[in-house]
């Protein structure tokens, strides 16, 4: 008798389960529904990718030294020109006081040779004039020959004398210009102690403090210009066709994803990464976040389209059914599947070019539940 009960237990117990099944199943569903509206709706290309600085450049020495100074830290504004380093100078300051006296004494050295070259001049111009007086004498026999003879004798060695101080004031010459290469050289590294900015911008990276040692190629700042900030994103290259320069875009930071910032596109990269498929496009941001890094994360939508009176549903409240999209309206407290035709895309939202009108309603599927054909529902 037991085992008999035991058996028509079972049958109760899914005669139980199925009933409360079908009233689960069959019990109407509370849904909150949403109006067809018409507003304007944007499509919208979309890439990721980081700010980056057009203008950013590195800033290290051209010469080896200990660092003196450190006029700047990271986050300063600075002007073209500014001295954003400085080298210990103090043996260069000492070469260049060296190579200015060698230039003062070449100077001197030139001007004694000018004067020696007048007294030259002056000599040989007396010489000749006593040749020529006495060879129109001898020429009258007015005059020993032993007697022209030494004022000839005097005149070629005046013709030298000219020659030696032309020589001299020659090699005087080079020597100043020798003396002044080597001022200029010694001017140069000394100047090349001051790590100057090359142009108005934004200190972002100090990697030097004083009493480090400097070598060329070794960055001491990173500067960026703030003139032109981008996000250089990468967009898949079938949307090539749908961009150009100039077009209007928000941008969203990852670091402050409730907000959109302006932009628009500066240009589009000419070659594309053969394993992703994407390139490059490079959006202008118009403004910034509070708080902002090159190099930080945000995506870029890009206005590719816009229809300004369209009929507009949350793109949440589509439903794709055998492959047909669609939405669930309510029809004597069913919910039935309407075929629609959608356009654009953007923001969240898609354009219904078929299949709805203005001021209808269309269900919204409960959480954790999805709507079926034919279900029992009530509105709230």
């Amino acid at each position: 008798m037991f085992s008999r009960i035991r058996i028509l237990r079972w049958p109760v117990a899914l005669a139980v389960i199925a009933g409360a099944v079908f009233y689960i199943r069959s019990r109407p569903i509370r849904l909150e529904s949403q109006d067809v509206t018409r507003e304007t709706i944007v499509g919208e290309v979309m890439g990721t990718g980081t700010l980056e600085a057009r203008m950013q450049t590195t800033i290290s020495p051209k010469i080896s030294g200990l660092l003196a100074e450190m006029l700047v830290d990271q986050g300063d504004q600075v002007k073209a020109g500014q001295l954003l380093a400085r080298l210990d100078d103090r043996d260069l300051a000492q070469q260049v006081k060296v190579a200015e006296a060698t230039v003062a004494a070449a100077e001197a050295t030139l001007g004694r040779y000018r004067a020696e070259r007048l007294q030259a001049d002056s000599a040989f111009n007396q010489a000749e004039s006593e040749y020529k007086r006495l060879q129109k004498l001898s020429a009258a026999d007015a005059v020993s020959d032993s007697e022209l003879d030494q004022a000839q004798e005097a005149y070629e060695s005046a013709q030298a004398g000219v020659a030696r101080a032309v020589a001299g004031l020659g090699e005087a010459q080079e020597q100043i210009a020798l003396a002044k290469e080597s001022l200029k050289y010694q001017q140069t590294r000394l100047a090349d102690t001051r790590l100057l900015a090359p142009f108005d911008g934004l200190v972002i990276n100090r990697f030097k403090d004083p009493g480090a040692i400097a070598v060329p190629g070794t960055a001491v700042v990173d500067l960026i210009s703030m003139e032109e900030l981008w996000i250089s994103a990468w967009v898949d290259e079938t949307q090539m066709g749908r961009l150009h320069d100039d077009q209007p875009a928000r941008v969203v930071f990852r670091s402050d994803p409730q907000k959109t910032f302006s932009g628009t596109v500066a240009r589009l990269g000419k070659q594309s990464d053969r394993e992703t498929r994407e390139f490059v496009v490079d959006v202008r941001v118009l403004e910034l976040p509070d708080n902002w890094s090159i190099g930080q994360r945000a995506e870029v939508f890009i206005e590719v389209d816009r229809s300004e009176d369209a009929l507009v549903i949350p793109e949440s409240l589509v439903h794709v059914e055998d492959g047909r999209a669609g939405v669930f309206v309510a029809r004597s407290a069913l919910a039935r599947f309407r075929p629609v035709r959608l356009g654009l895309q953007g923001q969240g939202k898609v354009e219904v070019l078929d299949g709805l009108q203005q001021g209808e309603s269309i269900l919204i599927s409960p959480a954790g539940r999805k709507l079926r054909e034919g279900d029992r529902i009530t509105r709230q």
